[in-house]
């Protein structure tokens, strides 16, 4: 069901983790390495991902690793938005990961690429295209972001959100699928590499779309998906019965669960991007949804 797990999505990025209030991330880093260290005893052979980084950044990939979290990890993960939102080129893809691999001894996955539609729906199609001929014979996991446009009565999860311009509508334009669900033109881009091209895709607390999520990765013959788990959401009434009906609906595919968002009672500050008072508690959310969706297979009996 779940075969490996991610510690915290886009932590670089300020409308994931608010660095003011951990400017050395020596927090973070305790809190990843506490749930390196839980994951491990539930399950020694489950893959730990460090959540994917946001802008791909050589120096704090090396701060995080001076400071013991990679340690506690197997794979460093990275996104990459170069058509949309990050100041490089498309082609600059392998030099990318090439930057990460000289500061870290750990495997580099691209847990998070996507091209959105928002200019031209053709334009996503290239770059799938383009992306996966770049990426899949380099790396050994990559996630396209995403299966679903995100619902425009919906909020993107940014810090600013409307303020950023164009830059907040992109978010809603990077499905392959649009929100009325009809499929645009990546979506056959897509299928000609799903054996190989895993999918990201966010689901919502009791999020409606999961049952069709399901039946379109089936469709495309997808094994890999990458979502969430949100610790926050595990405060809320019910939560462990989503997470239930979530990972019963997912358990066909080869899942990786990224762990993150602080619950605001427990953070520093009222806020999901709040590093936590009690970092252990992190790693106690992680080490109990591997327990319940993916522990140990106890050795065989030997006569």
């Amino acid at each position: 069901m779940i075969e490996s797990v991610m510690f915290w999505n886009e932590p670089n990025n300020k409308s994931h983790w608010d660095p003011a209030l951990d400017p050395d991330w020596s927090v973070f880093s305790a809190m990843v390495a506490e749930a390196g260290r839980a994951v491990a005893c539930v399950n020694p052979g489950l893959t730990r991902v460090m959540g994917g980084l946001s802008p791909i950044d050589p120096a704090f990939v090396a701060r995080l690793r001076d400071h013991g979290a990679l340690d506690h990890v197997d794979v460093v993960a990275l996104h990459g938005f170069p058509l949309d939102w990050n100041l490089w080129q498309i082609d600059e893809w392998p030099a990318k990961v090439a930057e990460i691999e000289a500061v870290t001894r750990h495997p580099v996955w691209v847990s998070e690429v996507g091209v959105g539609s928002f200019g031209a729906e053709e334009v996503q199609a290239w770059g799938l295209r383009r992306t996966a001929e770049l990426l899949l014979p380099r790396v050994e996991r990559v996630y396209w972001y995403s299966l679903f446009d995100l619902p425009r009565h919906w909020e993107a999860t940014t810090r600013h959100r409307e303020a950023e311009g164009s830059s907040y509508y992109r978010h809603f334009y990077m499905g392959l699928i649009r929100e009325d669900g009809t499929p645009k033109p990546g979506l056959d881009a897509f299928a000609e590499h799903a054996d190989r091209l895993g999918i990201m895709q966010w689901f919502h607390f009791g999020d409606e779309r999961l049952p069709l999520a399901v039946e379109w990765l089936r469709r495309l013959g997808v094994r890999r998906l990458r979502t969430g788990l949100s610790w926050a959401d595990s405060f809320r009434e019910g939560s462990w019965d989503w997470f239930d009906r979530q990972m019963e609906a997912l358990a066909d595919f080869e899942v990786m669960a990224t762990f993150c968002f602080t619950p605001g009672h427990l953070g520093v500050a009222d806020h999901h991007t709040s590093p936590p008072r009690e970092p252990e508690r992190f790693a106690d959310f992680c080490a109990a949804a591997v327990d319940r969706y993916a522990p140990a297979t106890p050795l065989r009996a030997t006569a």
